[in-house]
């Protein structure tokens, strides 16, 4: 790579010990230093050799990773489980330290982005990015229009109410009392779309994630994982801007 130069505040993002805003903020208060000098200059220029530390610790600078992985059912979304469960890391061959983008519940199945970029993981993450999020759900019952109608405009769940939704039932299994609905969705509180369906007396049988921005499934099984290429995590950074 080079002696490649970029901005301390951003180095500081990467690394996700902090957002960029509050990386300024840090270096503002005099909280950083780069090879044991401290600076409050923001903008100033660091090199992969530079020792960068925050609140006298040293930030971790390696090479980032991105991978989309199709995660099947009973697996944990995050880095570690108390319990021992499997989790999403345990099912990618990687050295470095990734931890998943969000979550999914145990036994939801889909689409979910492993890394260990910092930065990208809070841009994503944040609600007021508007990323589509689109689920498959099999729930009890038939959605009424009215129920459509609700979930569409934005239902109360834990007290919050969740934004727009876009809606489009697929089909419906007349005999097994079931149907099939597609959800497009922003945000990504604690089990979002279950509470969604519960708020207009469904419940949720079986979910799936089916694409993030424009991300999709394409090509992996479920438990299979692919690396994102350059291009699509510039797209990635560009969605959030």
């Amino acid at each position: 790579m080079g002696d490649f130069m970029d901005r301390l505040q951003k180095v500081i993002a990467n690394s996700g010990v902090a957002s960029r805003r509050k990386a300024e903020e840090l270096i503002s208060q005099g909280k950083v230093s780069v090879n044991g000098e401290v600076i409050t200059e923001l903008g100033t220029k660091v090199s992969e050799k530079d020792e960068i530390l925050v609140n006298g610790i040293a930030i971790n600078r390696e090479e980032k990773v991105y991978y989309l992985l199709n995660k099947p059912r009973e697996v944990i979304s995050s880095a570690h489980d108390e319990h021992n469960r499997k989790t999403v890391v345990d099912l990618i061959d990687e050295d470095k330290r990734i931890y998943p983008v969000g979550r999914l519940d145990y036994d939801t199945t889909g689409l979910i982005i492993l890394t260990n970029d910092g930065e990208l993981t809070n841009l994503l993450t944040h609600p007021s990015n508007e990323i589509d999020k689109v689920y498959v759900a099999k729930i009890k019952g038939t959605l009424t229009p009215s129920e459509i109608m609700a979930l569409k405009k934005g239902v109360v769940i834990d007290g919050f109410k969740t934004s727009k939704s876009k809606v489009k039932v697929k089909s419906i299994d007349k005999k097994n009392d079931t149907s099939i609905v597609e959800i497009i969705i922003h945000e990504g509180k604690n089990h979002q779309v279950k509470k969604m369906f519960e708020a207009v007396n469904h419940e949720v049988l079986k979910l799936k994630r089916e694409r993030i921005g424009f991300l999709d499934l394409t090509g992996l099984n479920s438990g299979e994982y692919r690396k994102l290429n350059h291009k699509e995590v510039s797209k990635l950074y560009e969605m959030t801007k």
